[in-house]
């Protein structure tokens, strides 16, 4: 049995996985993302299965040189035809919010106002027609990195003639209407090989734009939960978190969502635009790095679930694996 390799760059977020792979005895590599080789003229890979786990905040973490060489490696292992768990199809969605919101468009579905655009001298045209507050996001970001609001057109104004305004490693921003979340939280629905696992309501102040599951360690009702995957100031997010089960419209659109992403494992967030009732999607992601301490919070390990789909892909045919 060849090993399946873990593709990603953080120490923490997959702790989970690792070890429930070797419960159950599969031969897994980790692969840093941050410091990769391979040789385009290899005619097999050496892995039985490659789950690709990069975030496109890496370069948070020191890690921007993968984020652009993952596309040419994960494009190599598809020639290959290497059984791969979020593909190139799935990361280029990851690392674009403007696709991001191309997709949700074709789908009919909604999503904040917004514009993409690449320089600042244009940012007086572009948030023409926007309601403030307005966020500034960078096109490639994670963990709310890059995102600013701003609440009047002279404070972004402003932020552009002092050379404020941070577009991102790909020189590509976003400019979107601050959506107020109805009842204080937004929604994250987990999927898993395209299908609902489950979903989590996320309470925010709304003052901070790192919503990562994996961080958050208090349940709503107060209960502090078992950090395992969590940072040292977790706690001083002052995030709360509890289950849900979102009505069947949704969990239907973010299951299209995926399969036309081509995301195997993912989540998408929304929330209810306080505003107006609206239903408004506004993140997709490729990354699911899952809830802390989730028997408490929705009543099972999912990592146990992923481990077994992670099998039947690793025994899918290699036209199968290709078309995911």
């Amino acid at each position: 049995m060849k090993p399946w390799a873990i593709y990603h760059e953080h120490q923490h977020w997959f702790r989970p996985l690792f070890a429930e792979l070797e419960r159950r005895g599969i031969p897994t590599v980790a692969l840093d993302p941050r410091s990769h080789w391979y040789d385009p003229s290899e005619k097999q890979s050496p892995y039985g299965l490659v789950f690709n786990r990069m975030s496109p905040s890496a370069y948070l973490r020191g890690g921007l040189q993968g984020t652009f060489y993952t596309l040419q490696w994960l494009d190599h292992l598809e020639r290959l035809r290497v059984p791969v768990v979020n593909g190139i199809d799935a990361f280029t969605i990851e690392t674009s919010k403007a696709r991001q919101l191309t997709l949700l468009e074709s789908l009919g579905l909604g999503y904040p106002r917004s514009r993409v655009l690449n320089h600042p001298s244009q940012i007086e045209q572009a948030i023409e027609g926007l309601r403030f507050p307005i966020v500034l996001k960078a096109n490639i970001g994670g963990s709310g990195a890059g995102i600013v609001r701003f609440d009047s057109k002279e404070a972004i104004f402003q932020a552009a003639r002092d050379q404020g305004l941070d577009f991102g490693i790909d020189h590509t921003a976003l400019v979107q209407e601050y959506v107020p979340a109805r009842g204080g939280h937004i929604v994250r629905v987990e999927l898993l090989g395209g299908k609902f696992l489950y979903a989590i309501e996320v309470y925010t102040s709304g003052e901070s734009f790192n919503l990562c599951p994996a961080d958050i360690c208090q349940r709503s009702d107060g209960v502090e939960l078992v950090r395992s995957a969590c940072p040292i100031d977790a706690p001083k997010t002052g995030l709360k978190v509890q289950a849900c089960r979102p009505c069947d419209q949704i969990i239907e659109a973010c299951e299209a969502i995926m399969a036309e992403a081509k995301i195997d494992v993912g989540g998408i967030e929304l929330m209810t635009d306080d505003r107006d009732g609206s239903i408004v999607y506004y993140d997709i992601n490729a990354l699911s790095n899952f809830v802390a301490d989730p028997v408490n919070v929705i009543g099972f390990d999912p990592f146990s679930r992923l481990a077994d789909y992670l099998a039947l892909r690793s025994q899918a045919s290699p036209a199968l694996a290709r078309s995911r």
